[in-house]
């Protein structure tokens, strides 16, 4: 009988550079300062959405503009200049408006708070079992923002995509991006994640939930569900909190990586034969089959 902690305490062994590389998250670690991580790290995490090569493409536009400094470059960012730097900009249906909204934001949040976690930590509560009600103060209070430097009008209009960005668990979502950045942000830091905010306790992260997580975790019996919503998340990480209740978490990078480096999609039997969690997965293709006559 394998033991699917054990299994997953050692698949987090395998956290790698090489699987960093193919991850949003890289962008983070280009920046010594971490003033410019914590802004590294909302920017990458939000546009963390299609495929790899895509977010990767996108990523570097934006950080390749922000210079050496992306928390100087968001301090001083001027939307109307900001639109005519990034004219054309295009991630699926977010456009240069939505990046310099989100800019914007992000220069608001930093004068009145001086941080970005100061900024959450202001609806953060301490004593909730998880994130569910501090990210849905925090996502209302960015949407609440002034963006009228932006859009023209202090409202986001219907026709912005912007709100993409700051989804809420209160509305079903996965939210997958915004737990990404909490994830990034404040796990203890261990050469993939970061570390930098100490405000808020590992144990009460949600997991990332995007195709491959909520995939692999059917196939570990994580979760029954078939939507990847917020109740999936919750269902998944009260799950990993059988195996490390102090930092649930811990497992996502390297699950995530199975599907996005690694290539599981759970219809190859070749990818199982060298696959760290073949013991414990119930998609295992390459099972034996069952002797003829033999009842098991």
């Amino acid at each position: 009988m394998f033991d699917t902690g054990a299994v997953l305490h050692e698949l987090c062994a395998t956290k790698s550079a090489q699987h960093l590389s193919h991850d949003p998250l890289s962008f983070c670690h280009r920046y010594p300062d971490p003033a410019d991580r914590e802004i590294a790290a909302v920017i990458a995490s939000s546009f963390a959405y299609g495929s790899v090569a895509v977010i990767l493409r996108t990523l570097e536009t934006i950080f390749a503009e922000m210079g050496r400094s992306p928390r100087r470059y968001v301090e001083h960012f001027d939307p109307k200049a900001g639109m005519r730097t990034f004219t054309g900009f295009k991630h699926r249906f977010n456009d240069s408006r939505d990046l310099c909204a989100l800019l914007w934001g992000m220069r608001q949040m930093l004068e009145q708070a001086g941080s970005i976690q100061s900024f959450f930590l202001r609806g953060y509560s301490a004593g909730d079992q998880d994130v569910s009600s501090s990210l849905n103060r925090y996502t209302a209070a960015v949407l609440a923002l002034d963006y009228t430097d932006v859009f023209e009008t202090p409202a986001i209009p219907p026709s912005s995509y912007f709100p993409f960005f700051f989804p809420a668990p209160s509305s079903g979502s996965a939210c997958k991006r915004l737990c990404m950045m909490l994830r990034w942000l404040v796990r203890p830091a261990d050469g993939i994640d970061l570390g930098l905010w100490d405000g808020i306790s590992p144990a009460q992260l949600i997991i990332p939930v995007d195709t491959h997580i909520s995939r692999i975790s059917r196939y570990l019996g994580l979760s029954s569900r078939n939507n990847a919503d917020w109740r999936m998340a919750q269902e998944i990480t009260a799950s990993l909190r059988r195996f490390d209740a102090a930092d649930p978490v811990k497992y996502d990078f390297s699950l995530a990586h199975l599907g996005i480096s690694e290539g599981c999609d759970g219809k190859d039997p070749g990818r199982c034969t060298s696959c760290p969690i073949v013991e414990v997965c119930a998609q295992n293709l390459i099972k034996p089959p069952k002797c003829p006559g033999v009842k098991i």
